[in-house]
């Protein structure tokens, strides 16, 4: 955790927007108190796949489980 005056932020504003970017928690001081934080912003979670590409990917498309069920019993 960096500390920065008002002032100093000021001036080193896209340096420190950099580094709140890469995961650095800057704090922002007035007169020697804590006034404000500065943190990345939380990144968008990676979507979930649509449900016809989930089971495309599992590589069966359209094979009836019930199928898929005794296939595996007879590979036994």
């Amino acid at each position: 955790m960096k500390h920065f005056g008002i002032k100093q932020a000021r001036e080193a504003l896209p340096e420190l927007v950099r580094l709140a970017e890469a995961g650095e928690e800057i704090v922002i001081t007035r007169q020697g108190r804590a006034v404000a934080r500065l943190v990345g912003a939380p990144r968008a979670p990676k979507a979930l796949p649509t449900l016809m590409e989930f089971r495309r990917s599992l590589g069966r498309d359209g094979t009836p489980a019930v199928q898929l069920v005794r296939e595996e019993r007879n590979a036994r």
